[in-house]
């Protein structure tokens, strides 16, 4: 009999996570009243406030990272505000359908696809619109582009020091850097991507300056997402509004444990080194990446197929697949044209073997011109250079 190919998740996110994670996701199920589970989770709030530099409130809440884009929008917009959205990708125009159908007066602004919209480009429109409220997306997920993050934030306390800033950190958190008091008002991300644990929760921080905010807007019509009803919680573990999801929390204190033994910074610079290793070994044979060097992410990238491809997108990606990876189809501009990898959270240099290895043999599969070893030489190589 043969054994089957053991399957890696190379999208980006869900992510592979680490076993003792998995472990604590699986011990008993505690009441979200024990003392020990309240006295738990107020420690991962605590953790994740000190992580961000966050002066206001950490929010865990479940649910997805699109409930974080709703929730950074209801408590801090009001109908009065002026919005500028920028956007990079798919992602950032989810945004805008979120934007819209609450009524809000709003302006985009989009980037090419592959590139980034600049703190020079943000603060013009500012200037231009009169804006209140800014939207970024921190890590662009069609496209793999990250924006300049601390320059635009540096931008907007000098320029614009007014304005509310709301980032979208999904497919960044934990792998780029992010510090709050930037000028960062909302920040928000969710459990299953570069932080390293399970799907099935949102993070939000929030600022004074945010909470402010949202008490003078007064009254709004949401109930699960309002800040009102749980920054009681998350100031005091032991209050209740919904039923935390116990055994995820638990989960994620153990992921923030990871990051906070492999230190933040020392993490980010590891997922910007993992990238350029990655996109030399596939450049080797013949892929590039989507996205312009100057606004490259650390945690996932597009690659384009090569010119002279002979096989379809998803013949490919289906070959990749029985060489044991899995990988995500592209979206909107990029759509057949390549395929997305992510490369984020605790990933060790077995795995980013792995993951280098599937896509070099699913070209021999598919036939393509692919010197057998080229992409794991590059791997190997910028491997065995590291300390």
């Amino acid at each position: 009999m043969m054994i089957s190919t053991k399957k890696i998740v190379m999208v980006p996110g869900p992510v592979p996570v680490s076993s003792s994670v998995l472990r604590t996701l699986a011990d008993e199920t505690q009441s979200h009243t024990d003392p020990n589970f309240t006295e738990a989770f107020q420690s991962l709030l605590a953790e994740l406030r000190a992580m961000l530099h966050c002066d206001g409130v950490a929010f865990v809440i479940a649910g997805s990272g699109t409930m974080g884009m709703e929730m950074a929008a209801a408590n801090v917009i009001s109908k009065e505000d002026k919005v500028l959205l920028c956007t990079n990708g798919f992602f950032g125009d989810r945004y805008i359908s979120i934007c819209e159908k609450r009524g809000y007066n709003l302006d985009v602004m989009r980037a090419q696809w592959g590139r980034s919209i600049t703190a020079d480009e943000v603060g013009k429109a500012l200037t231009e619109g009169g804006h209140s409220v800014l939207i970024m997306t921190h890590v662009e997920t069609s496209t793999g582009t990250m924006i300049q993050l601390e320059e635009i934030a540096k931008m907007l306390r000098e320029k614009h020091p007014e304005v509310i800033f709301i980032v979208d950190g999904v497919a960044a958190c934990g792998g780029a850097m992010v510090d709050m008091t930037w000028g960062i008002d909302v920040y928000f991300s969710c459990s299953q991507k570069a932080l390293g644990c399970v799907p099935g929760m949102a993070l939000l921080w929030a600022n004074n300056r945010a909470l402010a905010k949202r008490e003078a807007i007064g009254a709004i019509p949401e109930s699960y997402v309002d800040f009102d009803r749980w920054v009681p919680v998350m100031r005091d573990t032991k209050k209740y509004w919904g039923t935390p999801a116990v055994n995820s929390i638990q989960a994620l204190k153990e992921a923030i444990r990871l990051v906070k033994e492999e230190g933040y910074e020392t993490r980010c610079k590891r997922h910007a080194d993992d990238a350029a290793l990655i996109t030399a070994s596939m450049e080797a044979i013949g892929f590039k990446t989507a996205c312009e060097g100057e606004f490259r992410a650390p945690t996932l990238s597009v690659f384009l197929y090569p010119e002279d491809m002979t096989v379809g997108d998803a013949e490919f990606r289906d070959a990749i697949l029985k060489e044991g990876g899995l990988v995500a189809g592209c979206l909107g501009d990029f759509a057949g044209k390549g395929f997305r990898m992510g490369h984020m959270a605790n990933l060790d240099k077995h795995m980013l073997l792995c993951y280098v290895g599937a896509v070099e043999r699913a070209c021999l599969r598919c036939g393509m011109k692919t010197e057998p070893g080229a992409a794991l030489a590059v791997m190997q190589k910028g491997l065995a250079a590291r300390d």
